[in-house]
C-alpha cells in the first residue's frame, strides 16, 4: 500500500489504494499549520477564541478578523486559509437569510451546521474543484427551543455537535486542557479566560510570530446576539490569564530549585 500521493493526489475524487483521500489530507494540514481556534459550550452560552497570527508589524490591528458574525444569533471563528474562509462565512450568512426568508423564524444551530457542512463536502466530490483549506467551529442560539450549540466543520465535510473543541496548530494541547472543565457549571467569563490561558500557554514566542488574541460570544449577557468581548473586558481577562500563566511558572521554578 502507498503511503504517498503517488498520482492519486491529483483530484480529490481518487482514492488511493489504502482509502485515503490526499488533497483532502492537505486540505487538514493547512488548517494544522495555523493559528489555534477553540470554541466551548458553557451553561451561559458560547464562547469563541483565536489567535490570530500576525503576518507582519505593519498590519493595523483588529483587520482581518478570524471570528464572525453570520447572523443575529450565530457566530464563526476559523483556522486555515483566509480566503477560503470568506466563501465559507458567506455562505454561512446565505443559509441564516434563506432560511428566514423561507420559514420566517431563526435558522437552528444543528441545520446551520449541516448545511455549511454539506456545501464543504460538495468540494471534495468533484474533479474540478479543491477541498476548502479551513475548518471552522460555528455557534449559535435557537430562540424558539432556548438552546445554544457548538459545532466544528473540517475539511472533508464532516460536522460534529461539541461541549468543546480547537482547530489549527495547538488543537491537541488545547483539547487536552478543554477536557478538563466542568461544561455544566462553567460560565461564559470563566470560559474565556481559560481559552485565553491555552492560547497564551501553548503560543511560542520563540518560534511562532507575534498573535493578537480575537475573543467573541453568544451568551445571556450579550443578550444572546454573537458579539466581540468588550475590549475592556478583554484587557482584563488576557491580563489575568497572563498572570496565571507567570505564576505557575514561578511555582514550578520554586519547586526545582526545592528539588536541587
Amino acid at each position: 500500500m502507498s503511503s504517498s500521493g503517488a498520482g492519486y493526489d491529483l483530484s480529490p475524487t481518487t482514492f488511493s489504494p489504502d482509502g485515503r483521500l490526499f488533497q483532502v489530507e492537505y486540505a487538514n494540514k493547512a488548517v494544522e499549520k495555523s493559528g489555534t481556534a477553540i470554541g466551548i459550550k458553557c451553561s451561559d452560552g458560547c464562547v469563541l477564541g483565536v489567535e490570530k497570527i500576525l503576518l507582519s508589524p505593519l498590519l493595523k490591528s483588529g483587520t482581518n478578523k478570524q471570528l464572525h458574525t453570520l447572523g443575529p444569533h450565530q457566530g464563526m471563528a476559523f483556522s486555515g486559509s483566509a480566503p477560503d474562509a470568506r466563501q465559507l462565512i458567506e455562505r454561512g450568512r446565505s443559509e441564516v437569510d434563506n432560511y428566514h426568508d423561507t420559514y420566517g423564524s431563526t435558522i437552528p444551530p444543528e441545520v446551520l451546521a449541516e448545511r455549511m457542512s454539506q456545501y464543504v463536502h460538495y468540494f471534495t466530490l468533484h474533479g474540478a474543484l479543491r477541498p476548502f483549506g479551513v475548518g471552522a467551529i460555528v455557534c449559535g442560539y435557537d430562540p424558539e427551543t432556548k438552546t445554544h450549540a457548538l459545532h466544528m466543520i473540517e475539511p472533508n465535510g464532516v460536522q460534529y455537535r461539541y461541549y468543546g473543541c480547537a482547530l489549527g496548530k495547538g488543537r491537541m494541547g488545547a483539547k487536552t486542557e478543554i477536557e478538563k472543565l466542568d461544561f455544566a457549571t462553567i460560565t461564559c467569563r470563566e470560559a474565556l479566560k481559560q481559552i485565553a490561558k491555552i492560547i497564551h500557554t501553548l503560543h511560542d514566542e520563540g518560534k511562532d510570530k507575534p498573535f493578537e488574541l480575537e475573543l467573541s460570544w453568544l451568551c445571556v449577557e450579550s443578550g444572546w446576539k454573537h458579539e466581540f468581548v468588550p475590549a475592556a473586558l478583554k484587557g482584563e481577562i488576557e491580563a489575568a490569564a497572563k498572570k496565571e500563566i507567570e505564576d505557575a511558572e514561578m511555582e514550578d521554578d520554586d519547586d526545582d530549585d526545592d528539588d536541587e
